[in-house]
């Protein structure tokens, strides 16, 4: 049984970014994409599935690390801004993330739709923000999310003891 139920409605997809960011979005409950723009966040609604990929675990570093790290189910709301300083007043959306294992690309490049057979795939990346299949986010979610009944009584979802 899944952790979430979607919408008819509900969108998927994949952000970008830095693992060390997603780390922090994840322990506050948001996403914030492309630097901030309000543009790609406004596309996201209340419902769809986002799964992180990270190119790198530090931003700005050259080391690859080429990993799903976070997925999770977009909250009410619009996209709001917060003032980091500095003049910096990026957007954001809030997100309820599933607890979720960081799962290396490449053993999935062959099977998730928007990448198998394509030598270009990561060009899909650079947008920074881009939707994907049902079927690709439900294969992401099946590599990254325990959904054993030991687990999720366990950690539970949303700070609740499930049975």
């Amino acid at each position: 049984m899944p952790l979430f139920s979607t919408s008819a409605q509900a969108r998927f997809w994949i952000a970008v970014a830095s693992a060390d960011h997603v780390r922090k979005g994840c322990a506050q409950g948001f996403m914030q994409v492309c630097h901030g723009k309000r543009g790609p966040l406004a596309r996201v609604s209340h419902g769809d599935g986002v799964a992180y990929y990270s190119p790198t675990v530090q931003f700005g570093a050259n080391a690859k690390y080429r990993c799903f790290t976070a997925l999770g189910f977009v909250r009410p709301g619009s996209p709001y801004q917060v003032d980091k300083g500095w003049g910096f007043t990026p957007f954001r959306r809030d997100v309820d993330w599933l607890p979720a294992r960081e799962t290396a690309i490449a053993p999935l490049l062959e099977c998730l739709a928007f990448s198998a057979g394509k030598r270009n795939w990561g060009y899909a990346l650079r947008f920074g923000l881009f939707e994907i299949t049902h079927g690709d986010f439900e294969i992401l979610r099946e590599r990254m999310v325990d959904n054993s009944p030991q687990e999720r009584h366990k950690d539970g979802v949303h700070g609740e003891s499930l049975p």
